[in-house]
């Protein structure tokens, strides 16, 4: 399977919904499909490659092209700034290839307020429980840090309605299926009563 034509997917997620799984079983699973690289003020850390990992920028240069409105969208993190080129979209396009574009709600808020083409789709977790199960598995935040990310995942999940589709992460083969049927035929068989279910679930915290 693959597109005619090449397309920006746009995929948000609270952290530890399964979002960075899922795009890259798709992408090696699928042809002329390639993960967006942001650009960003923050420093290299150890092994990461200039244009593959991130486009790594100065902060002025940075400035420069948000006065030049050469974002598609862009945020500040943890004191570094983040963004989507519009040039490095047009480049891949015209190499015939799709983008999968990893972002937040905030980014994708300011896509959709562009009118910019594209499919969006939010990965839901199967329940509040789950996700915070998910997030202690990694070992690798505080209590602090994981309460913080509960907040953020309750926050975003109230904006999912905005976009195109929802799926429930729950069993990777079957979420891999409803994402393949979203980006290749534009279509989504999810449960609607289980969406609203789970929505239900985490906002009830």
């Amino acid at each position: 399977m693959q597109n005619n034509h090449p397309e920006l997917f746009i995929i948000s997620a609270p952290s530890g919904a399964g979002k960075s799984t899922l795009i890259r079983k798709l992408l090696s699973s699928t042809n002329n499909f390639e993960l967006s690289v942001s650009a960003t003020t923050r420093p290299p850390r150890d092994g990461e490659i200039n244009g593959v990992d991130y486009q790594f920028i100065s902060e002025n240069e940075f400035k420069s092209l948000i006065n030049k409105n050469a974002f598609i969208e862009y945020a500040k993190v943890h004191n570094h700034k983040y963004g989507t080129l519009k040039s490095y979209i047009d480049r891949k396009f015209i190499e015939g290839k799709s983008i999968i574009l990893d972002i937040d709600v905030q980014g994708f808020m300011q896509i959709k307020e562009s009118n910019i083409s594209n499919t969006s789709i939010f990965v839901l977790p199967p329940s509040f429980k789950v996700l915070k199960q998910r997030l202690e598995d990694r070992r690798s935040d505080t209590r602090e840090a994981i309460d913080k990310r509960m907040t953020n995942a309750r926050k975003e999940i109230q904006c999912c309605d905005e976009y195109d589709f929802i799926i429930v992460n729950d069993e990777i083969d079957i979420t891999m299926k409803a994402l393949k049927e979203i980006i290749f035929e534009k279509r989504n068989d999810s449960d609607k009563n289980l969406i609203e279910k789970i929505l239900i679930d985490m906002l009830s915290y």
